[in-house]
C-alpha cells in the first residue's frame, strides 16, 4: 500500500483499471467520491474508457459519472444521468437491491475505489454510513483504492483493513448530505394511516422519499419499535431521542453531519450490507416487519409503478420489491405502498385504471396494503372486483367517478 494525493490516487485508479476493461466501482450514499469526480471531469483524458460501476441512488446521488467522457451502469435510471441514458453512456440493469449486490460481487470489476473512516489502532477502517454495497467487492482481487475521511464516523458494522489497499489518499472533504424536502399536507395524514398499521413491537422498513420521512416522524410517543432497512435519514435523530426506537439496522444513513455523528456514537444503530439487510428469507423470519414504500401509480388491478413517468425511466425497482415479499411473508408482517392520491394540484390521479405495460414495478400478486391520504386498502384476499372497488375507494373523491366507469369498461372486455 502507498499513500498519495488524492490527485495522483485519480491518476493511478485510471491507470491501473485501464490495464483491462477499465471497469471501476464506486460507492453509492454518502461515500460518493465527488472529489474523484471533479478530478476526472477537469481532466476528462483519464476518465476516457472507464465505466463507473455502482448502485446510486436518484435524489441522492445527482451527480453524472458518465458525463466526464466515461460510462457507467447501475440498477436505478434518475433525471440527473437522463442524457447519458439517451445517449447510450449510461446502461441500465433492471434488478432488485439484493439482485444488485449479488451483481456487483460477480461483474467483471478492475479497480474498487472505497471512501473509509481512518484506520483504529489495529488498522481496521470502517464502511461507515454506506456498508451496504461495498462489501460486495471488498474482498475482490482487483486493484483498490481508498479515500480515508476523518468525516466517516466509525460505525457497528463492515470494516476493511488498511493494508487491503493497494493506494490511498487521505481527504477531509464532507460527505454528502441529503434533504428529502418539506412535506405536503397529505403525507400528515398517510402518516397517521401508517401509524395505525404498525403493530406493538412492530419492526419497520423504510423506502427512499417523503413517505418514509413522514411515517417515521409521525410515530412521536411509540415504545419498543426497531427498524430493518436499507436507508435512515434525518428524522432518525428525533425517534432515537424520543425513545421510539430500541434498535437500528441498516445499510445507508443518509443525511446530515449530525445524523452520520449520531450513527458512529449511538449503540442502537448497527450497519450491514444489502445482502443481509435486503434478504427475503432473513425479512420473512422476522416477526411484525412493516415494509413502508412508495410508487408513482397503482391501478385497478393492484399493480405498482415506481419507475415511469409519461413513458420515461426515471427511476428503479430499489429494495421495494424485497421488502414488500419479504414483509408478506413476515408473521404479523405489513406490506405498505402510500402515496398521495393525486399529483399537478388534484387534477391528475396517481390511482389509474391501468398501468402501461412497461411500468409493472409490483405485480399484482405482490401488492397488499396501499395507503393515501383518502383511506387504506387492503387488497389481501379480495376477489378481482373487491380489488379494484377497495383501490377506488381511496382514490381522490373527484376521480372515483372516472375510475369506475374505467373499471366497467375493462371489465367487459376481460
Amino acid at each position: 500500500m502507498i499513500r498519495v494525493t488524492v490527485d495522483l490516487l485519480a491518476r493511478k485508479l485510471a491507470e491501473r483499471a485501464s490495464i483491462g476493461g477499465g471497469r471501476v466501482f464506486i460507492q453509492g450514499g454518502a461515500a460518493e467520491p465527488l472529489q474523484l469526480l471533479e478530478i476526472f471531469q477537469r481532466e476528462p483524458d483519464l476518465a476516457a474508457g472507464l465505466t463507473f460501476v455502482g448502485a446510486l441512488v436518484p435524489g441522492v446521488n445527482r451527480r453524472d459519472w458518465a458525463a466526464c467522457g466515461a460510462r457507467s451502469e447501475g440498477t436505478f435510471a434518475s433525471a440527473d444521468w437522463r442524457a447519458s441514458f439517451e445517449a447510450g453512456r449510461f446502461t441500465l440493469r433492471p434488478q432488485t437491491w439484493f439482485q444488485t449486490f449479488g451483481w456487483l460481487a460477480q461483474t467483471p470489476l478492475d479497480a474498487v475505489m472505497m471512501q473509509v473512516s481512518p484506520p483504529d489502532e489495529g488498522g481496521t477502517c470502517s464502511l461507515g454510513v454506506a456498508a451496504d454495497m461495498a462489501p460486495a467487492v471488498m474482498d475482490r482481487a482487483v486493484f483498490k483504492a481508498g479515500l480515508i475521511n476523518p468525516a466517516m464516523p466509525r460505525t457497528q458494522g463492515p470494516s476493511i483493513p488498511l493494508a487491503a489497499f493497494d493506494v490511498v489518499a487521505e481527504t477531509d472533504a464532507p460527505l454528502l448530505t441529503y434533504d428529502a424536502g418539506g412535506l405536503d399536507p397529505a403525507f400528515a395524514v398517510i402518516a397517521g394511516r401508517i401509524a395505525e398499521l404498525i403493530p406493538d413491537g412492530g419492526v419497520l422498513q423504510f423506502g427512499v422519499g417523503k413517505v418514509g420521512v413522514a411515517a417515521l416522524a409521525g410515530l412521536a410517543g411509540r415504545r419498543g419499535l426497531k427498524i430493518h432497512s436499507g436507508m435512515v435519514t434525518e428524522p432518525l435523530l428525533d425517534a432515537l431521542d424520543g425513545g421510539v426506537l430500541d434498535e437500528v439496522l441498516t445499510g445507508m444513513a443518509m443525511g446530515t453531519d449530525a445524523l452520520y455523528r449520531r450513527c458512529g456514537e449511538d449503540r442502537r444503530i448497527r450497519f450491514a450490507p444489502s445482502s443481509f439487510t435486503h434478504d427475503v428469507r432473513v425479512l420473512a423470519a422476522i416477526p411484525k416487519l412493516v415494509a413502508i414504500n412508495s410508487s408513482l401509480e397503482v391501478d385497478l388491478f393492484g399493480q405498482a409503478n415506481a419507475e415511469f413517468m409519461g413513458g420515461r425511466q426515471i427511476s428503479g425497482i430499489g429494495g421495494l420489491t424485497d421488502f414488500l415479499r419479504g414483509a408478506r411473508l413476515s408473521e404479523g408482517g405489513v406490506p405498505i405502498v402510500a402515496l398521495a392520491a393525486t399529483a399537478k394540484g388534484g387534477s391528475l390521479s396517481r390511482i389509474v385504471p391501468r398501468l402501461e405495460m412497461n411500468a409493472v414495478s409490483v405485480p399484482r400478486a405482490d401488492l397488499a396494503v396501499v395507503v393515501t391520504e383518502f383511506g387504506t386498502a387492503d387488497l389481501r384476499g379480495l376477489t378481482l372486483e373487491g380489488r379494484a372497488q377497495a383501490l377506488i375507494g381511496v382514490a381522490a373523491p373527484q376521480h372515483r367517478d372516472g375510475l369506475e366507469a374505467a373499471w366497467v369498461e375493462m371489465r367487459r372486455g376481460m
